[in-house]
Order: C-alpha cells, then sequence, then structure tokens
C-alpha cells in the first residue's frame, strides 16, 4: 500500500511521515507544493518518498492520480473556509482519505457531503482524525460507561509555550477571534465569541491557565453523539497570560466591531510566540471534565487529564492519523462511506501512544 501525506513537510505532516514508515507495512509519501521543504522532511528517513503536488493547482486531481494512492492523508490546513476536493479527488484516485480538520463546518457536514461517493468509490473518508473529535470522543464513550447519561462537557487543551506551532493552527484559530458561533449551554443554543468566554482552569501538572473560547466540530458533534446533554463546551488556554489576554483584547475589539486584520497578521503573530518561547515550558496538557448521572440518580463529576513534557504534546494531533491509517494497511475496518472521527478509536489505542512519548493521564471520579 503506498500512503501520500498533504503537507507532509509541516508541523503535523512530517510527524505522521516518519511514524508511518517507522512502522512499516506501506510506503510513505510526503507531498507539498515546496519541494525544499519536502526534500528537509522526507531526508530525515531515506523510507520516505517525496512528491511536489499543490492542492490549489487546477490539476491536482490529477497529479493525485499519477501517485497511486492507496490512502491520503490530508495534513495541509487551515480547513476552516476550505472545500471537499481534496476528499473528492482521493476518493476518484481510489484511495482511503483521512484528515486532520479543525474547522467545525468542515468535519460537521462531511460525511453529508462525502458520504455518498466514498461508499460508490467503495473507500472510507474520515475527517476530524485528530485530538478533536478522535481523542475526545474516544475519553468521551470510555467515561460515559461509568454513567447512565451524561449532562456537561467542558473540554480544554493547554499547549506548552515552547512547542512548535503551525502558521496553518494559528491561521484557524484567528479566523474566528472576535466572532460569533453557536454552543449549547444549559440546555440552550447561545451564541459565544471566538477567544472570548475567559474562564479559569486548572490542569495537572500545569496549574492555573485561563482558557478562552474556541469554535470547533466538537460543539456541533457531540450533543448529537450524547442524546439529551445539556452544555458543550471548548476553550484553549496558552501558558503566557500576556500573549492569552493579548488576543483576547484583539478578540474583544473584533467583537465590537472594530477592523483588526489578523489574519494577514498570522506570520508576525507566529514570530512573537516564538519570540516569547523563552518564559514558558515544553509542558502542555489537556482536560475533559464531565458531569454524569448515576443509575441511582446521582450526580458524578468525572475528570480526563494529561499531560506531555519535553514538547510531545505536538505528537497528540498526529496520534489519530497514525492509528487509524494503520488500521486500514491491516485491513482491520470493513466500514466504507464518508465519516467523522467517532467511534473508529478507543481510548485504549491513544494509551499504547501515550506510553511511546511518556504522556500522562489520569482520571478521577467523585460525587457533584
Amino acid at each position: 500500500m503506498r500512503i501520500v501525506v498533504l503537507g507532509g513537510y509541516g508541523n503535523f505532516g512530517g510527524r505522521i511521515c516518519r511514524a508511518l514508515a517507522a512502522r512499516g507495512g506501506a510506503e510513505v509519501i510526503a507531498a507539498g507544493r515546496d519541494p525544499d521543504a519536502v526534500q528537509r522532511v522526507a531526508g530525515l528517513d531515506p523510507g520516505i518518498g517525496r512528491a511536489r503536488i499543490d492542492l490549489g493547482a487546477h490539476n491536482f486531481a490529477s497529479a493525485l492520480h499519477d501517485l497511486s494512492p492507496s490512502i491520503v492523508v490530508h495534513c495541509a490546513g487551515p480547513f476552516q473556509g476550505q472545500g471537499y476536493h481534496v476528499a473528492q479527488a482521493a476518493i476518484d484516485a481510489g484511495a482511503h482519505y483521512i484528515d486532520l480538520a479543525d474547522g467545525r463546518d468542515f468535519v460537521a457536514n462531511f460525511a453529508e457531503r462525502m458520504h455518498a461517493p466514498a461508499r460508490a468509490a467503495n473507500v472510507l473518508a474520515v475527517s476530524g482524525v485528530s485530538t478533536l473529535p478522535a481523542l475526545s470522543s474516544a475519553v468521551l464513550d470510555n467515561v460515559s460507561r461509568r454513567v447512565s447519561s451524561i449532562k456537561e462537557i467542558r473540554i480544554v487543551i493547554a499547549p506548552g509555550q515552547r512547542g512548535p506551532r503551525g502558521a496553518a493552527t494559528l491561521a484557524g484559530v484567528v479566523s474566528y477571534a472576535g466572532k460569533p458561533f453557536k454552543w449549547l449551554s444549559g440546555g440552550e443554543w447561545r451564541d459565544a465569541y471566538g477567544w472570548q468566554e475567559l474562564q479559569r482552569v486548572h490542569i495537572e501538572g500545569l496549574g492555573a491557565r485561563w482558557a478562552a473560547a474556541c469554535d470547533v466540530p466538537d460543539l456541533a458533534l457531540l450533543p448529537a453523539r450524547f442524546p439529551g446533554i445539556e452544555t458543550v463546551e471548548f476553550r484553549a488556554a496558552l501558558e503566557l497570560a500576556i500573549q492569552h489576554f493579548g488576543l483576547w483584547f484583539a478578540a474583544d475589539l473584533r467583537r465590537r466591531g472594530i477592523t483588526v486584520p489578523l489574519e494577514r497578521w498570522v506570520l508576525a503573530l507566529s514570530r512573537l510566540a516564538h519570540a516569547l518561547n523563552w518564559f514558558g515550558s515544553e509542558r502542555g496538557g489537556m482536560l475533559i471534565n464531565v458531569l454524569g448521572m448515576r443509575d441511582d440518580g446521582s450526580r458524578a463529576r468525572i475528570e480526563w487529564q494529561l499531560t506531555a513534557d519535553a514538547n510531545h504534546g505536538p505528537e497528540i494531533p498526529c496520534m489519530a492519523a497514525i492509528l487509524l491509517a494503520q488500521k486500514l494497511v491491516r485491513g482491520e475496518i470493513a466500514t466504507r462511506g464518508a465519516f467523522p472521527c467517532m467511534g473508529f478509536l478507543a481510548l485504549a489505542d491513544f494509551e499504547a501512544e501515550f506510553k511511546r512519548w511518556k504522556i500522562a493521564t489520569v482520571i478521577r471520579e467523585a460525587a457533584a
């Protein structure tokens, strides 16, 4: 089998290429429009092939077809506002498709748009094969066994300041900063605003941080997965308060109708964040806080927490794509069609990856 990783020279794509090549079972090709960048990534391992391909070119579909992929892994974000032409090209090439999309509409609407073409081509196409919703839903599926129903879900991701950050990830965040989106709160859909809705959170091994609202696929997908749920919220918590509140202030100006061209400043903001690395750490984490009801009518508060040290945090968004691609290589998934990445991977699958990178997790349960 041949796995083509689009954006295979990027922050996440390079990690996925190296992991899949090291584990064997398939030929791995790092593909992108910058041949020098592809050369640098692929040069780390002689087993990784290289291909020049531009997702925006008129001949993209035919160029991808010519690579004869068995699996296409799409890492070339940002996915906010992106269409499904890459997924369609992969399907037309007869390949299974995996993406690391974090755009809410992109992932939430993926199945409706791509299910029929994927079924007709007898391939599997899966979107959101990353921390959200792949890992978050795996954790929640595990936690849901402890209670009869779930009433509230609050998720926080807290990256380490010194962790490598891609421009596409930052572009995705600023695309909705200060803009309204819907989230379920207290049983009602209400407006939240990107990088607003500040809340103080505590994460194992990280201490207290400020966290702000982000528009992510889980806000749309989890209410359907857990009927009767009343609250689903997601926030991100930067390590440095000055950086966190700087973005909060820019988002607040936007919310008030003042033009702040954050999208044009992505590269400058990325350089500024890098300049502040000296004041931060290599430690990041994740928190999933659940309020559930037990069979006897009592309430339970369950918290799953993760802590990643030594700049291993960026490995986490790559794990689901690596795991799912390996399952496809081994022929372990018979499902065909298009889906968000929920139910394809269990928490136990991720735990083996956590052990590989010495990432610590803990789960606590108490009466609420």
